[in-house]
């Protein structure tokens, strides 16, 4: 089984910095982490505040000289372009790469530039944890959803990875169907991100109004058409799955989406709506919701 130890963290925001300080003190993990040179220096001066501790992580350029043996992706999904540029030099025959973005492109993106081999599926699922100036904060509850479309049978790198996790306290969740279960983050995202940040909306909002919860249910009912069209199994399961876990956020909580525009940062939701639409036209499914749902987010990223 091969043997992970040189660990390289891309991003180091609301979700990276969670797996930044899970790997921080283990001795047997040579951590680093990767940023662009105006960050090196800003976080040198700067430090990561998690949870109102402060961490000083090795960072690293993309000049820097190493082989990892696993790479894990957590920047926003307008950054992947630079990331496949940035940790081409880390990349080896050996590497395995956890693409932890938002959406459902990031690994198709990653295996043409590194191989499928290379690439396993997998996202974060858990409370949301929230990043204001060099401060996060997080209560630790989060599960690691990873592997090959098919987990019938156990990859190597997937094995590999697991007895990672096992070793350095990480949760993880190896579902068997994984395209299923990206599916199904997939509709959190379109459902909940997007209606939170037309309304302004924490969870609590959702939990306990039903005319924002059908705003939600919308958008997601869209995505499962689109999902089926798209050979995708046991689709009439999505949404009461959602609903599921709709129950079990921290009611004040916000979305990534919705703490984008208020940072007045650029927002993903192109991979959400708009990546809805584009399936929709391309099996001609009307997907209404979500296309004035995209025209309204970018309206408010304009103003």
């Amino acid at each position: 089984m091969k043997t992970i130890k040189n660990v390289l963290i891309c991003g180091l925001g609301a979700i990276g910095s969670i797996y930044a300080v899970n790997l921080y003190e283990d001795k047997n993990v040579n951590l680093k982490v990767l940023v662009d040179e105006t960050r090196f220096e800003r976080y040198k001066k700067e430090p990561l505040l998690f949870n109102g501790k402060e961490y000083f992580f090795d960072y690293v350029t993309p000049k820097y000289s190493l082989t990892a043996d696993l790479i894990i992706i957590a920047t926003k999904s307008t950054s992947l372009d630079w990331v496949i540029k940035a940790i081409s030099g880390f990349v080896g025959k050996d590497t395995i790469i956890l693409s932890l973005l938002n959406g459902l492109c990031s690994e198709e993106m990653l295996a043409e530039s590194f191989g499928a081999d290379n690439v396993l599926y997998s996202y974060y699922i858990g409370h949301t944890s929230t990043r204001i100036g060099r401060n996060v904060t997080h209560d630790g509850v989060y599960t690691t959803v990873y592997g090959e479309k098919d987990n019938t049978v156990y990859s190597p790198n997937v094995c590999a990875v697991k007895n990672f996790f096992d070793l350095t306290g990480i949760h993880y969740k190896i579902p068997e169907d994984m395209e299923y279960s990206r599916w199904w983050k997939f509709l959190v995202n379109v459902g909940y991100n997007q209606a939170s940040a037309v309304l302004e909306a924490p969870y609590k909002v959702f939990q306990n109004s039903q005319r924002a919860n059908n705003i939600a249910l919308h958008l997601m009912q869209e995505a499962v058409e689109v999902a089926k069209a798209s050979g995708v199994k046991n689709t009439e399961k999505l949404i009461p799955e959602v609903l599921e876990i709709l129950k079990t956020m921290i009611p004040e909580a916000k979305t990534s989406l919705l703490q984008d525009i208020e940072a007045h940062r650029k927002t993903e939701v192109d991979i959400f709506g708009g990546y809805v639409s584009t399936l929709g036209k391309k099996y001609n499914i009307k997907t209404p919701y979500n296309d004035i749902i995209v025209e309204i987010i970018k309206a408010i990223e304009e103003r």
